[in-house]
This record gives C-alpha cells, sequence and structure tokens, in this order.
C-alpha cells in the first residue's frame, strides 16, 4: 500500500513539474508567436545578419527588445499563480523601466567592444 501511495505521489509530481516546465517555457505573446512563425517559414531575413549603421537605429533596436522582453514577462506573469501576479507585473515594469534608463550605458558598452 506505501508503495502504490508513493508511486501515485511521485506521478503527480512528474506531471506538475512537466507542466509548470510548459508554463515557464511559453512566455512568448501569442501574436508574437505567430509573427515567428511566418518569418521562419520564410527562412532567415537578411536583416538579422546586419548590424544597425546608426546609434538612432541601434537605440531603436534595443528599445524594441526591452520591450519585447517587458512583454514576455507579463506573460509569464499571467500565467503565473494570482497570488502573486500584482509582484511579479510590478517587478517586470521595475526591470523594463531599470533596462530602458540604462540603454546610453549599454549602447556605449556596445560600441567599445
Amino acid at each position: 500500500m506505501v508503495k502504490s501511495i508513493v508511486t501515485g505521489v511521485a506521478m503527480a509530481c512528474a506531471v506538475l513539474a512537466a507542466q509548470a516546465q510548459e508554463q515557464q517555457q511559453d512566455t512568448t505573446p501569442p501574436q508574437n508567436a505567430q509573427l515567428q512563425k511566418q518569418e521562419i517559414a520564410k527562412g532567415e531575413p537578411s536583416r538579422w545578419n546586419q548590424a544597425d549603421q546608426t546609434p538612432a537605429a541601434q537605440t531603436r533596436t534595443l528599445r524594441k527588445e526591452i520591450g519585447a522582453a517587458l512583454a514576455e514577462a507579463r506573460q509569464a506573469c499571467m500565467k503565473g499563480p494570482a497570488s502573486d501576479r500584482d509582484s511579479c507585473m510590478k517587478e517586470a515594469q521595475q526591470t523594463y523601466k531599470d533596462d530602458m534608463s540604462k540603454v546610453p550605458q549599454i549602447l556605449a558598452e556596445n560600441k567599445s567592444r
């Protein structure tokens, strides 16, 4: 009897772990996932291999990446427990603000490489 209980608990833990892992991996917003699939189907765009030529373009790209990270973090917050959602969203927003405030520093570091 103890063996069957232990086996049942182990199986339940495995199922919960698989579900948690699946939820953590899928943080891309659905509209972005669809666009990604369309782009991948077309093959790698040549623009992916071209560096931004101007500081304005570099700034635009970095801000876009930071915004995408915020969207993914918000999506992850929405999939998490409701009790943690408010603090998760606040943390995501604070990370976004911190990252945006560091844009000039990041660009300067990238330029020196």
